[in-house]
């Protein structure tokens, strides 16, 4: 049959069982039904043959059989199923809540913003109605306060016209629409820090709830109502699993037993704790959070004070940085109360998934089940086989761990979500803890814990033997697949919550050991090196003389790739001065001039006639 075709036919099927049990007053989903559908055809009581094309008979028998077991109302089997799918079906991670969370906001806003950043307002009544558009969605977007409020309104419209007055819309109308919305997202992180900070101050904060108080009473409330239901479950489940053990031992007393449907109020009751751990796990998750997100709310606060302290003017960029991580940490904490919530609501609605025990085994029935019975609870079973460890020397071919040899012993992924299979195979679906510190297993690159050394002895003799009565056993309970987390055995039943970390799950083990070396103080005979050199100029000269720098010249090149990318030098020796002698020293002497004046002393005659008589020898005469 092609692959369409098949899947037609079973979205047929699907809507004909959905109509039927809506004919019978019980309203199912499709991916319960559609569960239902894959469980009846696995169980190999009803005959189905997975490799072979289902006639219309096997069709009819089909939905016969999926109707009848989605209308046994008082089957905790049922209850266990449904609880199963509506947990795959609403819980997420904790970054996947939050991831949805904004989208959805982001969505709801969308039309708000289309409206700001599409606008082309020209006159003064257009601008001033944008200007008001905005005031509502800064409102909108940080979530303090209703935009129908006026207080709430004008104090928002202070608080925007101090950082963004009317007057530079004109400007903010000429940016592209991406600009915009950054610009908008931005001018309601700065507004929401302002708001914060005035109600810190005593001067405004209208309509802003104190989310951190708010918290620091909701977390502790959802964990004291987590612990007492999961008290409850717990006490619920010991008393089911010291019955079922009473059973195991006293054969006859199964046939009386089986009308109460104990094993599958066990099954129920185990999910609904697992369930519970996890939302738990996520409520101190937020707890730890929350209680450092006030930490840092009061430390930004503070910060903020000191910078604006009395100032009439603060320079924006010392302000406006603090003011958009105040908004951050605001955002954090409606986040973190989103979060509480949702995990509150989902605990609420797994209850209803637990009204066939009270139905099934009233007060009197449980005492009259519980006579001459030792209720044990998971610790004490654990405590009661510490010491009883499995022995390494006694398994050559199998691979053991145990805590001090194992560095990460405690994030190895567990096999049956840590209960013993040995016990689950032989005693006809009993769940009992597994004990780590006993060891766990390695087969086939998976890891089995077991309750007793006896129960993991027999185990490693033939583990095939016991996984595979496991899977068969799961056949005809479909819960176990997602209690077990079987789902690598039945791929088609993989839950949506599984099937996204289905490669995350295996984690190799670190082994360690303790261990010590000694080394002789002197293995080979001390001998001196005479080359050996401490002088640090000495071995820069080596160096230098090695390398023969003087005879090398440092290039360098640039191309157009590298072109401003780095700051290339180079190296040279800089000239020396230098300096030249002759043989010998020598000089030269030139004649001296000598010149005569005669007549001077004057004569007989009144008049002086001088004569000039030039007395200097010539120069080749020197």
């Amino acid at each position: 049959m092609p692959l369409t075709q098949a899947e037609s036919v079973i979205k047929n099927i699907i809507r004909e069982i959905g109509q039927e049990c809506a004919a019978h007053g019980e309203i199912v989903s499709e991916t319960l039904v559609a569960f239902m559908v894959k469980a009846v055809v696995l169980d190999p009581s009803n005959g189905f043959n997975i490799d072979r094309t289902l006639v219309k008979s096997d069709v009819q028998k089909l939905v016969k059989l999926c109707v009848t077991r989605l209308l046994d109302s008082k089957n905790p089997s049922l209850d266990t199923i449904k609880m199963q799918v509506y947990f795959d079906m609403n819980y997420t991670s904790r970054e996947d809540f939050l991831e949805e969370h904004h989208r959805v906001l982001e969505s709801r806003l969308s039309s708000v913003s289309r409206e700001i950043t599409d606008n082309r307002a020209s006159a003064r009544e257009e601008l001033e109605s944008l200007y008001r558009k905005i005031v509502s969605y800064v409102l909108l977007c940080s979530g303090l306060g209703s935009p129908t409020d006026i207080k709430i309104v004008r104090e928002t419209t202070a608080a925007l016209q101090s950082v963004f007055p009317q007057a530079e819309l004109g400007t903010f109308l000429t940016l592209s629409k991406k600009d915009k919305e950054r610009q908008l997202k931005e001018l309601t992180m700065i507004v929401t820090g302002i708001r914060l900070f005035n109600r810190d101050c005593g001067k405004g904060g209208e309509g802003i709830d104190d989310l951190p108080a708010i918290l620091h009473e909701a977390i502790p409330a959802t964990t004291q109502y987590i612990d007492s239901q999961l008290q409850n479950a717990q006490d619920q489940l010991y008393s089911y699993t010291a019955i079922l053990e009473k059973v195991t031992k006293n054969p006859l007393m199964g046939k009386e037993l089986q009308q109460y449907m104990i094993k599958e109020a066990l099954y129920n009751m185990r999910q609904y704790e697992i369930f519970l751990q996890i939302i738990l796990s996520d409520v101190i998750t937020c707890a730890q959070e929350v209680e450092m997100m006030t930490k840092q709310l009061a430390a930004q606060l503070e910060q903020l004070k000191m910078t604006v302290k009395s100032k009439t003017a603060v320079p924006t960029s010392q302000v406006f940085p603090i003011f958009m991580a105040l908004a951050n940490l605001w955002t954090s904490f409606q986040d973190e109360t989103v979060l509480i919530s949702i995990l509150s609501n989902m605990i609420t609605h797994l209850e209803p998934f637990l009204g066939a025990h009270d139905g099934l085994f009233p007060e009197k029935v449980m005492q009259g089940l519980l006579d001459d019975v030792t209720v044990k609870t998971d610790a004490s079973r654990i405590k009661e086989h510490m010491e009883n460890r499995v022995h390494l020397s006694d398994f050559k071919k199998l691979e053991w761990f145990f805590p001090e040899t194992t560095a990460n012993f405690d994030k190895l992924l567990i096999q049956y979500r840590g209960f013993c299979g040995y016990t689950f195979a032989t005693t006809d679906g009993l769940l009992l803890p597994g004990n780590p510190t006993i060891g766990i297993l390695k087969y086939k690159e998976k890891y089995y814990t077991f309750n007793t050394r006896d129960a993991a002895y027999s185990f490693a003799e033939n583990p095939e033997k016991y996984i595979d009565l496991i899977k068969e056993k799961a056949k005809k309970n479909a819960e176990l697949i997602q209690l077990l987390e079987l789902h690598q055995q039945f791929e088609t039943l993989i839950p949506y919550s599984q099937m996204r970390d289905v490669d995350k799950h295996y984690v190799k083990p670190i082994t360690k050991c303790e261990s010590s070396t000694q080394t002789d103080t002197h293995i080979l005979q001390p001998t001196i090196v005479q080359s050996y050199e401490w002088n640090e100029w000495e071995l820069r000269r080596k160096a230098i003389k090695l390398a023969n720098l003087r005879q090398k010249i440092t290039h360098s090149v640039q191309t157009d790739l590298s072109h401003m990318r780095r700051e290339n030098c180079s190296q040279v020796y800089p000239p020396k001065n230098a300096s030249t002698q002759s043989i010998r020293e020598d000089s030269t002497q030139v004649p001296r001039p000598q010149i005569y004046i005669a007549g001077l002393r004057g004569g007989q005659s009144r008049v002086t006639h001088g004569v000039k008589v030039h007395l200097t020898r010539a120069v080749d005469e020197t």
